[in-house]
């Protein structure tokens, strides 16, 4: 039963949930693809090392302006073949499909960063609604199960993701930068991206069904409220301060975790090239090798928090949501610091290990936690409003790492991934804070 509502929600089958979730798989090939390659294909068109975070500034500003606005929309959308949610699935994997074909194919820096904007902004059109669909379907007790499965999803389909230029470059495809264009290797993966996105999404906007407001009336004459220019700014920004406490204190965590992921994205690319392949040049072959190994370090942490995302809700059950939470976190940070004493590239894959734990929680824990504090109707603003402290750190890290790392690190990348590490314990500590109000009776699927 939905807390809010008192709306009797039915119990999903194990495929219901996988058909539900699916999309993900192809979302997180997008991000997978960005998280891997942007640093390098920014780097590989000349980008000022110094000045890597701040082109990365594009990504964190889109969802900034994207997200609150698209759940609002689709917290005021119905159609009755579309539903509420698919509408945006749909129309974010078409553009988003586009931005992966268009990235490669960047041949100066300001196109590569126009991109990165566009991507971005089509990702979260699809990703945000997908974070409320487990709020609208799922009764409480299949909550934490339900973004499990999402979880799963994203971590196979970064496994894939991440792998796919060394894959290509195993096949005979040049992973060199001929002329200072993007690798062919890179250019492929892109390319299998774009397509296996549009067609993950496609599959749960076909399979899965959405229930109609249970009082579609009062919902039509309240939408057409909402529709008003004034109403729907006043709504996005008075939402601020009708945040619930446990939505409050999970902000507080979610800062520091993406401090941590954000410096990770950035600055592992170059910190592995400098501290183990012995290169800071982005046009030899051994950045470029660098950069596939860094692809093959993502998998492995990818592939650690698929499995994980069916093992963290039994511990969840045993213990708390958030004693889970704090300990992966942990976890993760303790690795992330620890690959700056690493100069062998097969050791590499164990700290990715901790990362990949950390990861699985982070994409579970807070999300199954808001989602039993928020009023249902509103469920997708909020999770829109929620993405606010995992895109506010992220500028941050924007503005601010790149100076940070030349003035304080005499511009070794790698001691950025030290402070990364430990701005992931400090997210661990805040996490014992917070109040988890919908402790689920039943997490397994």
């Amino acid at each position: 039963m939905d807390m809010h509502t008192g709306v009797i929600k039915p119990r999903l089958s194990f495929w219901q949930l996988w058909n539900m979730s699916f999309g993900f798989f192809g979302i997180q090939f997008g991000f997978a693809l960005q998280n891997a390659n942007t640093s390098r294909i920014f780097s590989t068109l000349g980008a000022d090392p110094d000045n890597l975070a701040l082109y990365w500034l594009a990504a964190p500003v889109t969802g900034l302006l994207v997200q609150p606005i698209i759940g609002y929309l689709s917290d005021n959308t119905w159609h009755p073949k579309w539903g509420r949610r698919r509408p945006f699935f749909f129309i974010g994997a078409v553009l988003a499909a586009i931005a992966l074909f268009l990235m490669p194919n960047s041949s100066v820096l300001w196109m590569a960063v126009a991109v990165l904007w566009l991507m971005d902004a089509a990702i979260n059109v699809s990703m945000e609604p997908f974070r409320a669909f487990v709020g609208d379907k799922l009764d409480v007790s299949q909550q934490t199960a339900g973004y499990a499965m999402q979880t799963f999803f994203i971590g196979c389909g970064a496994v894939i993701a991440s792998l796919l230029p060394t894959f290509f470059e195993s096949m005979g495809v040049s992973n060199e930068a001929v002329g200072g264009l993007i690798p062919d290797t890179v250019r492929y993966s892109f390319y299998a991206g774009g397509a296996i996105f549009f067609l993950a999404v496609l599959w749960t906007v076909l399979t899965a069904s959405e229930q109609p407001p249970a009082d579609l009336e009062a919902f039509n004459a309240e939408r057409k409220h909402a529709r008003s220019f004034g109403v729907a700014l006043k709504e996005i920004v008075g939402g601020f301060a009708k945040m619930p406490k446990t939505m409050v204190q999970l902000a507080f965590v979610q800062f520091f975790t993406w401090i941590a992921l954000f410096a990770m994205w950035i600055y592992t690319g170059s910190a592995i090239a400098d501290n183990v392949f012995g290169t800071v040049d982005a046009q030899s072959s051994e950045f470029q090798s660098a950069g596939s190994w860094v692809g093959i370090m993502f998998a492995v942490y990818s592939g650690v928090s698929a499995l994980a995302a069916f093992i963290l809700p039994i511990f969840a059950r045993a213990t708390s949501r958030k004693t889970v939470h704090a300990t992966c976190l942990a976890i993760g940070g303790l690795s992330l610091a620890s690959i700056y004493f690493i100069t062998d590239k097969q050791m590499l894959m164990l700290p990715m290990i901790g990362v990949g734990l950390a990861w699985a929680s982070i994409l579970t824990m807070p999300y199954a936690i808001l989602a039993g504090s928020l009023p249902a109707k509103r469920m997708g603003y909020f999770m829109g409003l929620f993405n606010f402290f995992v895109v506010i750190p992220q500028i941050c890290s924007g503005l601010l790492l790149g100076g940070v790392t030349k003035h304080f690190f005499g511009g070794h990348t790698v001691q950025t991934l030290v402070l990364g590490g430990a701005c992931m314990l400090i997210a661990a500590v805040l996490t014992l804070f917070v109040t988890d109000r919908a402790a689920p009776v039943k997490a397994a699927i």
